[in-house]
């Protein structure tokens, strides 16, 4: 397995000062940027859109990883490709044609992912496996930071790195919810090479983030 990769998410930081909370993350080590993106519709609450991320955009150089929490979602795939997405994660539930909503990510030349929530089977992947670049596991009900992980999913994470390993393809999975000092490395053992941490990440503030994300990739 390659070296762990922790993705901030920037659900957790001071939204008073994004700009600056990206860049401190930066310069702390970490490997991407996680942007949860929520409608109030598909998940009970309301954060950013592509506007923001293009604002946003210019801080870092680092990958965008963006987790689109938003039904339908192909209408709006573009504008977010267009903010600065890397990576575009979607939800099976989240459109009628998941095959479909891959392709035209891949179309955009950017990376396409498939999330699956606590209740959402492995099989869902059966059809994409072969299309995808990322898997993310929620490893809490998606809608809100700072939840407890749920010990359940490490069992699915498990099945996903073997559908990925049988796939003989390279497909990073990823882990996001509840991810922190105690639970990071559970989530390593069963598969994770990325972890998303919102709370585990922005805990005491900019002088202790380069701490929590050397904790945190073990």
């Amino acid at each position: 397995m390659s070296q762990i990769r922790i993705a901030p998410s920037i659900l957790s930081a001071d939204f008073a000062a994004l700009g600056a909370e990206i860049e401190a993350v930066d310069r702390a080590g970490a490997d991407w940027i996680h942007i949860d993106v929520m409608d109030g519709h598909f998940v009970p609450n309301i954060t950013i859109g592509p506007t923001v991320i293009k604002a946003l955009r210019g801080r870092t150089k680092k990958p965008f990883d963006v987790h689109l929490m938003i039904s339908p979602v192909d209408p709006f795939i573009d504008a977010f490709v267009e903010a600065g997405a890397d990576i575009v994660t979607v939800h099976p539930e989240a459109g009628p044609h998941l095959h479909r909503t891959v392709q035209l990510v891949k179309s955009r030349g950017k990376r396409a992912g498939v999330s699956l929530n606590p209740g959402t089977p492995v099989e869902a992947l059966d059809n994409v496996i072969g299309d995808i670049d990322l898997v993310l596991i929620m490893t809490v009900n998606p809608g809100f930071g700072g939840q407890k992980f749920i010990d359940s999913q490490l069992a699915k994470i498990g099945a996903v790195r073997e559908k990925i390993r049988a796939s003989g393809r390279r497909i990073d999975l990823e882990v996001d919810g509840g991810i922190t000092t105690e639970t990071a490395p559970r989530a390593i053992a069963a598969g994770a090479d990325v972890l998303v941490a919102g709370t585990g990440t922005f805990a005491g503030g900019p002088t202790r983030y380069a701490d929590n994300i050397r904790l945190l990739r073990g």
